[in-house]
């Protein structure tokens, strides 16, 4: 199609996001039973966890309150009672005092960091700064490379991302892990704010405390917010498997989700921040999409309001996927015996991130070989964002997710591992 504005131009560009997300759909869709879906970010269906909302569906039924959610829009901050009861749920476990105008739903976490990036970031208007930030380009800072695939395009200006290389810690049992190498952590005048996942996507990588208190200084005495996307951390989903504490203050920008309590389709993304932000994101919600949808609110409403939400997570979802994670690791341990292979300590989420130094092709190359015979990964490349294109270590990861069924696990490992090995013996 010829004529496109720039912003059609800018979101129909190859996108690393926008592939993984169709080769999920296909996936999804696919009645091959020889596919084996690696690749995505789609969380586990767990039986004991999907019969929890099922009967909150008919607890809704019952009590002639889905039609309600299904039929009347929230105002543009979301669910009123959604967002008491978590509110209170947050001050009761955490004392963080919040108030109930310090949260915003959104229509899944993609959105919120859409909102969040474009709000703080790019071109400045700034008829209320301080100082002359008129005119100026402002940018997200990612102190910690590889960081979540789907932040890259996110930006309505270009070069609206920096990222920094990490630090390698190298461990036992062929694992290692990225740190934030603070000695060579640069934050100039057109960094606009700091951004973090914890736990990591794609790594799984948990920033220790001491990191996270440290950007948080960083973050305080630039002047600029820490935003932290905890979609999979605590308090819920809990896919978190290491010493971590749940963190706020009013200069940090918390995003949470349903999607990896294993409601993705429902689209509910949440933001904690101060007032000011919370104006801001609520009031794009009403311009953008009128408000956010309902569905996912008013099934977890009564769970998180009995503080139910809390055994969901520690009896059913973390152990659910720390055996996930055992078998996984195992079968690595098994198939690349012989494979020159570090493996990112798994820390949380539901990934492994496979390090090949020794690998022949790149990563994207690899992911096409590995489709072909219908096992889907995601490459590692696209997860580094503005890294010296000159650094191969970029060019020889792979993220898998185990959250699938352990045969489906067992059967994609053993083809990328006979096809990696293939690779380095030809």
């Amino acid at each position: 199609m010829k004529n496109l504005s720039s912003f059609a131009e800018r979101l129909t560009r190859p996108s690393g996001i926008a592939e993984l997300m169709q080769d999920l759909g296909e996936a999804v869709n696919s009645d091959d039973p020889e596919l084996c879906m690696l690749g995505g970010g789609n969380p586990a269906l767990i039986p004991e966890v999907m019969d929890i909302f099922r009967q909150e569906t008919q607890n809704l039924l019952n009590n002639n309150t889905l039609d309600q959610s299904l039929a009347f829009y929230s105002t543009p901050q979301g669910d009123k009672n959604f967002i008491d009861a978590l509110c209170q749920f947050l001050n009761d476990e955490y004392q963080w005092g919040i108030g109930s105008k310090n949260i915003a739903l959104t229509n899944g976490s993609q959105n919120s960091f859409f909102y969040l990036f474009n709000l703080l970031a790019g071109d400045m208007a700034c008829n209320n700064c301080e100082g002359n930030e008129e005119g100026k380009h402002k940018k997200i800072l990612f102190p910690l490379s590889p960081e979540y695939i789907g932040y890259r395009d996110l930006g309505l200006s270009d070069a609206m991302f920096v990222s920094q290389k990490p630090g390698i810690e190298y461990l036992d049992n062929r694992q290692f892990k990225y740190h934030i190498d603070f000695e060579k952590l640069t934050i100039t005048d057109d960094i606009a704010a700091i951004c973090v996942s914890r736990p990591t996507n794609p790594t799984g990588n948990v920033i220790s405390n001491n990191e996270l208190h440290t950007l948080d200084q960083l973050a305080k005495k630039h002047n600029i917010p820490l935003i932290i996307d905890n979609a999979y951390g605590l308090p819920f989903p809990g896919a978190i498997y290491t010493d971590a504490n749940l963190y706020w203050n009013d200069n940090i920008i918390l995003g949470m989700s349903l999607s990896k309590l294993g409601l993705p389709g429902v689209r509910t993304g949440i933001i904690i921040a101060a007032e000011p932000i919370i104006d801001i994101v609520s009031h794009m919600n009403g311009i953008l999409c009128l408000a956010p949808n309902n569905i996912g609110a008013s099934l977890t409403t009564r769970l998180i309001q009995r503080k139910e939400i809390l055994s969901l997570r520690d009896q059913l979802i973390r152990p659910y996927y720390i055996k996930k994670r055992d078998f996984a690791m195992n079968l690595i341990y098994q198939f690349f015996d012989n494979i020159p292979v570090q493996i990112h300590k798994p820390e949380g989420a539901f990934f492994l991130w496979l390090w090949f130094p020794e690998l022949p092709i790149t990563s994207k190359a690899l992911y096409q070989r590995l489709k072909e015979k219908k096992v889907l990964v995601i490459p590692g490349e696209d997860f580094f964002v503005d890294i010296e294109k000159d650094w191969q270590h970029q060019y020889q990861c792979l993220r898998i997710n185990y959250a699938q069924s352990h045969q489906q696990v067992e059967k994609g490992l053993r083809i990328i591992a006979e096809e990696v090995k293939g690779l380095m013996t030809s």
